[in-house]
């Protein structure tokens, strides 16, 4: 069954560093990539009335550079001809980023989404871009990937899945993790950063359950005490220079709020490595 995967692109270095880094780790997979570009003009809502259609001066004239440099891409894209299994296909899409791919994933069951984590237009000073932020904390219909413009693809030497063990896992949310671990055998690293002498009854049967799911792949645990979140993530992979970080983000939970966009821009240690994002199926 071929994968489905949503690639955004603003035709940024990053966004193409993004498209490459996707196709490479699903080499030799069927997959059916969706490129999108959304174009839009400041000051438009979808309540506005004057919203620009098809023929308005505006809207033509974004709309054609849109086309003109998805065109370009087409073209870059038509010189890769080592997986024969891959898909391609290309959509220019007027609206607000976010809500074109709700559109597009209900449209195409789109399964996966891989992105830059930051666009041509977002300040050098920040690491994730605005876009990509809204996308991660906006969609919860599928997981995010989001690769540093910097970040050229090769198999990660390990993925750390921070947890509190405080949430109950599904072997459904795990799925890409798990698949990705196997794609390119990388082992995974359970970090809990400890707030409490002792795990709870609760914690102890949710860890177990966690284990279940990951049994077809290679984990470890690991345990910081005494250190707040943010600072025991980024102590824990700068020290191991660990190659990508995969998150549940489950809402009033212990580590929901490091998708929130001060604690993405204070991680520095995001700026280097991929970040998957994936989401609590209830919420």
């Amino acid at each position: 069954m071929k994968k489905k995967i949503l690639i955004p692109t603003d035709f940024s270095k990053n966004a193409w560093n993004a498209t490459t880094y996707a196709i490479n780790l699903f080499k030799g997979e069927q997959c059916e990539f969706h490129i999108l570009n959304t174009f839009y003009l400041g000051g438009y809502s979808t309540e506005n009335l004057l919203i620009p259609e098809p023929g308005d001066a505006a809207y033509e004239s974004i709309k054609e550079t849109s086309e003109k440099k998805m065109s370009k891409l087409k073209t870059q894209l038509s010189y890769r001809d080592d997986s024969p299994e891959h898909r391609f296909y290309f959509y220019n899409e007027f609206g607000p980023l976010t809500e074109v791919i709700k559109r597009m994933i209900e449209k195409k069951d789109i399964e996966f989404i891989v992105m830059g984590t930051r666009g041509e237009t977002d300040s050098k000073d920040v690491i994730f871009g605005s876009n990509t932020i809204n996308v991660m904390e906006g969609i919860r219909l599928c997981p995010i990937l989001a690769i540093p413009g910097t970040f050229f693809f090769k198999e990660p030497n390990e993925i750390v899945f921070p947890t509190s063990f405080k949430t109950h896992f599904k072997q459904r949310e795990l799925k890409h993790l798990v698949e990705i671990a196997k794609l390119t055998n990388s082992p995974v690293r359970i970090l809990h950063i400890k707030k409490e002498d002792k795990l709870s009854k609760e914690q102890e049967e949710n860890k177990a359950l966690l284990e279940d799911i990951l049994i077809t792949i290679e984990f470890s645990h690991h345990t910081l005490e005494n250190i707040d979140v943010k600072k025991g993530l980024h102590s824990f992979v700068q020290s191991r220079e660990s190659e990508m970080i995969a998150f549940i983000n489950k809402k009033h939970t212990f580590f929901s709020s490091i998708f929130s966009n001060p604690l993405v821009k204070d991680l520095g240690v995001h700026s280097k490595v991929p970040v998957l994002a994936m989401h609590d199926i209830r919420s």
